[in-house]
């Protein structure tokens, strides 16, 4: 570090309070796209993730001499909806134990259930000390304001391992299991098929082809229009409505809108269409040669056009525009018989009360060795041919 240099350290309660130049400046190449600032100011202005639905922005800066060096994206929280990591378990144990498990300081994404979490720093050569610096104030917030942990979750796994971080800082890691498809070189689906056996191979190709049988196209469509973002948002709340009226949607309307105006770029979405009107859609986000699946829905119900539209014709635009990884969200083990295959992503946590931090420790290896089973088990009925492998 050069000599006289004194950094400050600022605490933003919403994302607009940093300029998004800046806050993009720190995004790397390989650094997830919704660690940008059009994705988290979409979540926050939209009403979609702010302290009316529980989450309270504390989003850590670091600058110099009016130079951003570094960010870590935070949020206080007194619930764990919305995580897609399921603590609840954790906290129902801590509350046996006469110990709250809330409030909780969580670096995440919210809503979005997406490995690649991690602090951003300037590419000057002072990674180890701007991360340091940023996990030394988390940790101090959390003591000094008797916050109860301090969670990380889906971290990227080379923030996480890097000198300094948080495998050297006495995080405990908890494993989760996630969906992954690779594109191994494909040159067109036929050939992406030839690794399934004889059976599978015929059912995909019949699931991929059933809606021709009702006159409907597929069609992947970039930089869509306006009228996209607002029938997605329409879709995902009726599929909501009719298979999970339960679940809490954490994204609204307004989410949708934002990220039509200023987000398109990353937005690929897969079409189902009959007469050029739209029967189904998944958005997917773009970057580079990855994309992510993220919310779906269809007017009409059609056997096996779930499949075709979120797996089959997002698998075929991989391959044609050779895009390597593709992950499809959170889901069901349907995701195996498809060709996705079980792998894992990884939280990190740290306690400021030594009862919670024990009740962790003494347990996390056993949670991780069932989840290490459960991935196992779920890539044993990979329909594959004898001999291949694809993790």
């Amino acid at each position: 570090m050069k000599q006289g240099r004194r950094f400050t350290l600022k605490i933003a309660r919403s994302i607009t309070e940093i300029d998004p130049v800046r806050w993009n400046s720190l995004i790397r190449p390989t650094d997830m796209p919704f660690l940008e600032w059009e994705w988290l100011a979409a979540l926050e202005t939209s009403g979609s993730a702010e302290q009316e639905t529980g989450w309270h922005p504390l989003h850590l800066s670091l600058w110099d001499n009016g130079a951003l060096l570094a960010a870590a994206p935070l949020y206080l929280k007194n619930h764990s909806d919305g995580e897609f990591v399921w603590d609840y378990m954790w906290a129902e144990a801590a509350s046996s134990l006469g110990r709250p498990w809330y409030p909780k300081l969580v670096g995440t994404v919210p809503a979005t259930p997406a490995e690649g979490y991690k602090f951003l720093v300037a590419d000057n050569g002072e990674e180890a000390l701007l991360n340091k610096m940023l996990l030394d104030a988390a940790e101090a917030l959390c003591r000094n304001n008797n916050i109860r942990g301090l969670h990380f979750l889906f971290a990227d796994p080379r923030w996480a391992k890097a000198a300094g971080c948080l495998e050297d800082r006495g995080y405990s890691a908890w494993r989760h299991q996630r969906y992954v498809w690779e594109n191994n070189g494909f040159s067109c689906f036929d050939d992406y098929l030839e690794r399934f056996n004889k059976n599978q191979r015929k059912n995909i190709r019949k699931e991929y082809r059933r809606h021709e049988e009702q006159n409907i196209g597929l069609r992947i469509v970039e930089n869509g229009g306006s009228r996209y973002f607002d029938a997605i948002y329409d879709l995902y709340t009726a599929t909501n409505d009719k298979f999970m009226p339960w679940d809490a949607r954490w994204v609204n309307e307004k989410f949708f809108a934002l990220i039509g105006a200023s987000y398109s770029r990353r937005v690929v979405f897969s079409e189902a269409y009959r007469d050029e009107k739209t029967l189904a859609l998944a958005m997917m986000i773009r970057k580079d040669s990855r994309i992510w699946g993220r919310y779906w829905g269809t007017y009409e119900d059609v056997k096996d056009l779930h499949f075709a539209v979120c797996y089959y014709a997002p698998m075929d635009y991989c391959i044609r525009e050779r895009i390597g990884y593709f992950d499809p969200g959170a889901g069901s083990p349907h995701k195996i018989r498809r060709g996705f295959y079980a792998a894992f992503d990884t939280s990190y946590h740290k306690f400021f009360d030594p009862v919670l931090e024990t009740l962790f420790k003494t347990n996390i290896d056993a949670v991780n060795s069932y989840e290490q089973e459960n991935i196992n088990a779920l890539n044993k009925e990979l329909p594959l041919k004898i001999n291949t492998r694809v993790f």
